[in-house]
């Protein structure tokens, strides 16, 4: 070991010692050689969810993976300090605290250099992006559309950093054709619980890349991605069609999942009050003619919207129109009720920012948002459907439900995310993603408003993840590891040896609450 190292693994440690010390507290920010520590920061107990605030006792925001490196192997070689735990964090779109460490220590992940590097691929070989794990995918997206290129899986939101989606999983309306974000992932730069720093692919110490795309943070922590790209599009036709029958609504998704030589991107949602109609892109209102009656036949009735994309390379090959034209022919929609813009195709992925300026200056961003996503099997959508609209009041409802289709054979069964189990049927190909995405508004919804959503959102999936319906949560966080453990089912032994592989002790990603830290001696 040189000097130099030597001297920062001494620096570490009298860091941990006053991490360890009753007081816990650091009077002002720390420079231990390469490594900077900081107080707690604004932003280091907070997250999009806004439920929970879990403070840390220190803050590093690393230059390089090596500094990652550092704290965990120092943590790692010492038996006296266990129990600090670290947590990375990245955009802090989180829900339930899962990137926030009680006591310990925080990684903000954008201090990290978000250098992107584009590779055009040849006639033998693909084209990618290499980008730091604590870049955002807006970032992704404007420098790859300089060359004409992009990602070919998303999220709704970009404002989201790599490493954190990929730690989950990344869905959004293209994840029926391309797949998840983890799914579109070449090679991963991670940093173990053990402080190793190993270059990973499916082929190169493939288990623990496998492991660390939708493993929650639990095995390591990721500093480099290699993205696959596409060509990008110029334009994009954007679609939507309503419904008035669930039944029939859900057969057209499925249809239109069928077709991905025709269609690039699938959603849909639950209309279920005006706010929700209106509230859901800022690209309809201004000639959206649809007057849904909620208040017919003396009973409140929801209403349904599928929307769905169409790639416009601007090529004489392709009519995007008369694609658009055909597929509208084939469902069943209710008469006249479908609309149609054409936005750049920067817009069209960028949609979602676009409603957040709305939200921000009528003060309805930074509130509380007690999220539910759930993945549902194909047999028990309907099922599903009716017990989530048992537990939510529609007339009072802000923010929106989306429920679309996914492909099962589109995830790679070697990674750790969590899908419902398909039965062995052909048709459970097919399963959901339905995410209650509402806010609780403090002017209208206090503290005790606030827990009795999240109560009747625990209820709702309790009941959906029991066998009859067969669902899973995405984004969850579970309250102890039996619960843990029923999640994953029998994928939970191979969770489990993941974890003695790569984190032993137990010291990442502790807000999700699935491992305890452990000693040494006992790891």
């Amino acid at each position: 070991m040189d000097f130099a190292l030597f001297c920062t693994r001494v620096d570490i440690l009298l860091l941990l010692i006053a991490l360890c010390s009753p007081c816990k507290f650091i009077q002002s920010p720390m420079d231990f050689g390469p490594l900077n520590f900081h107080q707690t920061t604004n932003t280091s107990s907070l997250d999009f969810g806004r439920i929970v605030f879990d403070s840390p006792t220190a803050v590093l925001r690393p230059h390089s993976p090596r500094e990652i490196s550092l704290l965990l192997s120092s943590l790692s070689a010492s038996s006296s300090f266990n129990k600090v735990t670290v947590a990375a964090r990245g955009a802090g779109h989180s829900i339930h605290g899962q990137a926030q460490a009680l006591d310990g220590i925080v990684i903000e992940m954008d201090s990290l250099p978000s250098a992107i590097s584009i590779h055009r691929g040849g006639e033998s070989g693909s084209s990618y992006a290499d980008v730091g794990g604590g870049a955002l995918w807006i970032e992704l997206l404007r420098e790859s559309l300089k060359f004409g290129l992009a990602p070919r899986s998303w999220t709704d939101y970009l404002y989201l950093s790599v490493g954190g989606t990929l730690s989950n999983g990344g869905i959004s309306g293209q994840t029926f054709k391309h797949g998840p974000q983890i799914s579109n992932v070449l090679q991963l730069d991670v940093v173990t619980g053990k402080g190793e720093q190993v270059t990973c692919s499916s082929t190169e110490s493939s288990e623990l890349f496998f492991a660390a795309l939708g493993g929650l943070g639990q095995f390591g922590i990721i500093t480099r991605a290699r993205i696959l790209l596409q060509d990008a599009p110029q334009k994009v036709k954007w679609v939507r069609a309503f419904y008035d029958d669930f039944e029939t609504f859900t057969e057209d998704q499925e249809l239109l999942v069928s077709m991905p030589d025709a269609v690039d991107y699938v959603e849909g949602f639950i209309v279920l009050n005006e706010h929700s109609l209106h509230s859901s892109s800022v690209a309809f209102p201004s000639h959206l003619r649809f007057t849904p009656e909620f208040h017919g036949k003396g009973r409140y009735r929801v209403y349904y919207c599928i929307e769905f994309a169409i790639h416009d390379h601007q090529v004489e090959s392709t009519d995007v129109e008369r694609v658009a034209t055909q597929l509208l022919r084939k469902m069943s929609h209710i008469p006249s009720h479908f609309y149609s813009v054409e936005v750049s195709y920067f817009d069209f992925l960028n949609r979602v920012r676009m409603e957040e300026a709305i939200l921000r200056s009528r003060a309805l961003w930074e509130v509380p948002h007690p999220w539910l996503n759930m993945f549902v099997p194909k047999s028990g959508i309907g099922e599903f459907k009716d017990l989530l609209l048992d537990n939510i009041s529609p007339t009072d409802f802000e923010g929106l439900v989306l429920i679309y289709p996914l492909l099962r054979d589109k995830w790679d069964a070697n990674s750790s995310a969590v899908l419902p189990d398909g039965g062995g049927r052909a048709e459970e190909q097919v399963m959901y993603i339905v995410g209650v995405l509402r806010s609780a508004n403090p002017a209208t919804c206090a503290a005790q408003c606030l827990q009795d959503l999240l109560r009747r959102h625990r209820r709702v999936a309790q009941a959906a993840t029991a066998p009859r319906i067969g669902a899973k949560q995405y984004l969850a966080r579970h309250p102890s590891q039996g619960h843990w453990q029923d999640h994953f089912g029998r994928h939970w032994d191979r969770f489990v040896a993941r974890k003695a592989q790569f984190d032993p002790l137990g010291i990442l990603a502790p807000g999700q609450g699935i491992f305890p830290r452990t000693h040494a001696s006992s790891s």
